[in-house]
């Protein structure tokens, strides 16, 4: 598609089937005040990355094993794996065709319901601030296995200083950091694979072959609470998908990124298509490597101790005998925390701007400096990372599964509001005669995929802390963790829908052009490169 030639098409887009072929649109102001585009292709394709790789596969999987067993770790990981993808492609139709501020918490309100989007917005901010002093506390955590004599705040304040010194530096500096952080991300899973796959043939100093010898002794599945049968196989597999949950939230960064992202109508749909593969190869392929290397019988799996030595990647690495290597590992793991939290900063901050946008939020939060930052924002979310500071009486291991449950429902809820945005965006199309297929972006699963997300997220939510409804196992703690964060959002909904007197947007008014004419002129064609390299990379990435 040529976008200098969709620049020049004067039509209407409720007329004209190629809806990106229209200048009869209006314009969101972009200049002083206004987030600005500085982030390139190379930083977009390495946050899609980065979104999926984080403490939540190194260190979060150990709860998932010791609670589920391999293959109900495994399973976990698939089915909510299906979930973030049915999510993202929903999502990447509506982000490709209109990456403006605020992302989906915009399409809510546009395609839905203002009372919608107030609720969305505020229960996905909400994630994202929870999700900084997650990741904070899983750094602390982290160093807790190279030195425990210095006490956690030393960690907690180091990590919370450079996030917010590189988050204060703009999208352009953030873009930068996730960029040489996603990197080495990727390097250490890819090595972690190749690593693991010797390791489970016999490759290691101790020659053990291991095979599927975890998946036959002690079993394929945990029996929950010693529930004999399929009745506890199906308890231990189902107690395991708020974590593998937990794992996959931040992958809906790339949205909320688009309005920074230079030339978005080629970068937002390249990352998206290939969301597939990263969820398969780095989620998919690392869990099904810690199911053969590690017994989910293994006392060091408990987060409750507090080290890093819980990380299924440490305990196999020196289960086989490799002295120096764990400590390696460690680092990596670090650097994974504190990528996860420089993005948690991120994405909280342009969610309350987003909110502060559309109305849902003071107009405060919109203030920018003169490159773009929202600096109101970003200071009023990077104060909620010191909940982190919690773990200096409960210990980092225990607050770190107490915020990711909380995360993990958090964001299961804000993918049905996604599901069901994109299901009305979807015949809001087909009522103003708009063709798919001329999106920048569309998937072939759709509705049905949208659906599914809406559907099974739900499902996962209503019951992802069952467990302590059963006798004997009432926990306080896990009860709030878990079911607070469901309740947001349709209290959020209904008071908003009250107070406001709104009600459902018809398909015939929905708003397809406010902030188009933006996109296109910041969109272009781009030659191939006449590097081979380039070439590699643009492919890959």
């Amino acid at each position: 598609m040529s976008y200098d030639k969709e620049k020049q098409d004067n039509v209407s887009v409720k007329d004209e089937s190629a809806v990106s072929a229209s200048a009869d649109v209006d314009v969101l102001p972009v200049g002083p005040g206004q987030l600005k585009r500085q982030m390139k292709d190379r930083h977009i394709a390495m946050i899609s990355i980065g979104g999926v790789i984080g403490t939540g596969l190194f260190l979060g999987t150990a709860t998932a094993l010791l609670k589920g067993g391999p293959v109900g770790m495994l399973l976990a990981y698939v089915v909510v794996g299906s979930l973030c993808y049915t999510v993202m492609i929903s999502l990447g139709e509506m982000a490709a065709f209109l990456p403006i501020p605020g992302g989906h918490l915009t399409f809510a309100e546009r395609f839905v319901d203002p009372a919608w989007s107030f609720a969305i917005g505020w229960l996905y901010c909400y994630n994202w601030i929870i999700l900084l002093p997650t990741e904070t506390s899983a750094a602390s955590v982290v160093i807790n296995y190279w030195n425990k004599t210095v006490n956690d705040a030393a960690w907690i304040t180091l990590v919370l200083v450079v996030v917010i010194g590189i988050n204060a530096l703009g999208a352009g500096a953030y873009g930068e950091a996730e960029f040489i952080f996603a990197s080495f991300k990727v390097i250490t899973i890819v090595g972690l694979l190749i690593l693991g796959i010797v390791l489970d043939l016999g490759g290691g100093p101790n020659h053990d072959r291991l095979g599927f010898r975890h998946w036959k002794t002690p079993g394929p599945f945990v029996q929950f609470d010693g529930i004999a049968g399929v009745k506890g196989c199906f308890l231990g597999w189902s107690a395991v998908m708020t974590q593998a949950a937990f794992s996959y939230m931040g992958t809906e960064l790339v949205a909320i990124a688009g309005a920074e992202v230079k030339n978005p109508r080629r970068n937002i749909p390249r990352a998206i298509k290939r969301v597939y593969v990263r969820l398969l190869v780095f989620y998919i392929g690392g869990v099904t490597i810690i199911s053969l290397l590690v017994s989910s019988n293994d006392s060091r799996l408990n987060l409750a101790n507090g080290t890093a030595a819980a990380s299924p990647f440490v305990i196999a690495i020196s289960n086989a005998g490799i002295k120096a290597l764990p400590s390696v590992i460690n680092a990596a793991i670090l650097t994974s925390a504190w990528s996860a939290a420089n993005s948690d900063l991120y994405g909280s901050s342009r969610a309350l701007y987003g909110l502060a946008l559309n109305g849902n939020a003071p107009k405060v939060f919109l203030k920018t400096t003169r490159h773009g930052l929202p600096w109101v924002a970003v200071a009023a979310c990077a104060s909620v990372g010191l909940l982190a500071y919690m773990g200096l009486s409960s210990g980092s291991g225990r607050v770190f599964n107490w915020l990711s449950s909380m995360s993990a429902v958090a964001g299961l809820s804000n993918w049905v509001g996604i599901g069901v945005t994109y299901i009305r965006f979807y015949r809001g199309l087909k009522a103003q005669g708009i063709d798919r297929r001329t999106l920048p972006y569309h998937s072939p699963l759709q509705p049905f995929a949208a659906w599914w997300a809406t559907i099974g997220c739900s499902i996962v939510v209503l019951f992802s802390g069952w467990y302590v409804f059963l006798e004997g196992h009432w926990e306080t703690d896990t009860f709030v963790t878990n079911y607070l964060p469901m309740a947001i959002a349709p209290i959020l909904y209904i008071g908003a829908r009250w107070y406001k007197r709104t009600s459902f947007i018809p398909y015939e008014n929905m708003d397809f052009k406010s902030g188009l004419q933006e996109v296109l002129d910041a969109s272009y064609d781009e030659p191939p490169s006449s590097n081979w390299f380039k070439r590699a990379w643009s492919w890959v990435m």
